[in-house]
Order: C-alpha cells, then structure tokens, then sequence
C-alpha cells in the first residue's frame, strides 16, 4: 500500500486503473443519445458520417470528465470515505493522487473542447455555448460553490443533458435543425440514463446522508427512488407508441421488448438488499439503455 500510495502522489498510475476510474458502465449513457441523434438524422437524410463520429467522441470524453470531476470532488468533499460501499474510487482508494485526477479531469475536458470546435464546420457557432455548457455542467455536478449533486439536482442534469441536449445536439450538429420531435425522442434516452443514476444513489444513499450530499434519494426516501424509477422506465418504453402514433414506422415499437427486461430491474431495486445487489443491477441499467438507444436507432431509421 505505501508503495502503490508513493506512486499516486507521482501521479504514476497503470491504464487499468484509469479504465477503471472512467466507469465503464456509465458510458452507455454517453453513447445512447448519440445513436438516437443519428438515427433521426438519417431518417431525415442528413446523417454525415464524420460529424456523427465527432459528437460521439465528444459525448464519451464528457461523460469520463464528468466521472473523473466525481471522482476527485467526492473525494475532496468527504463523500467517498474509506467505509464507501460501490466500486472502488481512485482517489479515495489512494491509487491516484487528488492533484492528478484534477489534471485529468481538465484535460479531458479540454479535450472534449478541442474536439467539439470541429462540429462548428456543420452546427455554427451555437454548438460552442452547448460545449461549454456541458463541460460547465460536468464539472458543477460535484463542484463549484453549487454542486449539483449534493443539492438534488443530478437526476435534472442526467435527464437534459444525457437526453435532450445530446440527441438535439447531434440532430442540430447534422440537419442545422431542430424539432419537437427530436427533443422527443431524447426523453426516453434521459430518463433511463437518470435510472442509472437513481441506482447509484439508491445504493449510496446512508454514506451521502453523512456528507450532507442531498440527492433525491437522500431527500425524499427510497420509496420515492423506487417510484421514481419505475415510473420513468414506464415513460420511456411508452414514447415508441406515440412515435407510432405520430406517423412513424412500426419498427419505432421494437424497444418495446425490453419491457420484460425494464419490469424485472424495477422489481430487483424494490427487492435489493445488499450493495452487491445493486452494484449488479447499476450494470444493468445502462446495459437496458444501450439495448433500448440500438433499438430505438434501428426502428426511427427505418421510417427513412
């Protein structure tokens, strides 16, 4: 431990941990609103292979910036104590220094800029304000004077930014327009990307009382958390059918399957009782995203 300790003060660390420390299972959220965004797009004939690569890239690099900012301010604020129960922290867990997981983030997130002045070429210069608004929003989530998180807003955040922003901005990045319809189709992808969040919190709700770190599970109980999820699951798996009904394709119905799938991760949170429990279910969670985003892409697209 010294030693592993001696190297994260050096800031000197294995690309494992890194991966690690990235979150791999909350990347589905990253790539959902994407492939929904694209999928609009090539319905409407406007798909362009190289700006949709472009806001994947930039979609994936916010989201690790966003986890690496939770990661050094949870640590800094006191929420990822050593009886933290979840997947290990890098931070906290001593494998990387404060100072060099905040270089990180910012590097990241420069890179995310840097990336995202090349959409400029085919969404103008409004893509810039959404940039900086995302990489703003990604490090308020646990920093600044008003973290998000620790006020109750994450699940608001998740849901605008991982759902309408993302699919509306990569819509807009490709057909210079955007439509009620569009922001639409982003709800769906918002609100399972929340659900993720909500078994996240759901699990770390006793060790964020103790922090003060007031997420809407810690301020309005798990019966509501548990209401909250099911309910948006409900939502999302209903927005095939008003798709349908507005004149889409009847492949707009294939996430529709999943349903199964979403009601047996609704009655595993009611029923979870241990951190393993729900450390498995947070897996799943973004793997019914990513199921849902690839079927909802397949069936708008087909409507072309």
């Amino acid at each position: 431990p010294a030693a592993k300790s001696a190297f994260a003060g050096r800031g000197v660390t294995s690309p494992n941990i890194w991966l690690e420390a990235a979150r791999p299972r909350t990347l589905p959220a990253a790539v959902a609103p994407v492939l929904v965004g694209c999928a609009l797009a090539w319905r409407d004939g406007a798909f362009h292979a190289g700006a949709a690569a472009l806001c994947l890239g930039f979609a994936l690099l916010i989201q690790i910036g966003t986890n690496f900012a939770n990661d050094y301010y949870d640590f800094i604020r006191g929420a990822d104590a050593p009886g933290r129960v979840g997947p290990r922290r890098a931070v906290a867990a001593g494998l990387v220094s404060p100072a060099t997981m905040r270089r990180a983030m910012f590097l990241t997130f420069g890179a995310a800029f840097s990336l995202g002045l090349g959409l400029i070429a085919w969404g103008g210069p409004w893509l810039l304000v959404i940039g900086v608004l995302s990489i703003l929003s990604g490090i308020a989530y646990t920093g600044g004077p008003y973290p998000l998180a620790y006020h109750g807003w994450g699940d608001v955040f998740v849901f605008l930014f991982f759902g309408l922003v993302a699919v509306g901005g990569t819509y807009f990045t490709q057909a210079a327009r955007l439509g009620a319809e569009v922001l639409l189709a982003g709800v769906p992808v918002g609100l399972l990307a929340a659900n993720i969040l909500v078994v996240n919190n759901y699990r770390d709700a006793d060790a964020d009382a103790r922090v003060a770190k007031r997420t809407l599970v810690v301020r309005l109980g798990r019966p509501f958390a548990r209401a909250q999820f099911g309910l948006s699951a409900a939502v999302a798996f209903l927005l095939p059918v008003v798709f349908l009904a507005r004149g889409s394709s009847p492949a707009v119905l294939l996430p529709c399957l999943l349903a199964p799938w979403a009601w047996r991760q609704t009655l595993r949170l009611r029923e979870s009782r241990s951190p393993a429990e729900l450390i498995a279910l947070l897996g799943d969670t973004g793997r019914l995203l990513a199921a849902y985003a690839g079927l909802f892409a397949a069936g708008l697209a087909a409507g072309r």
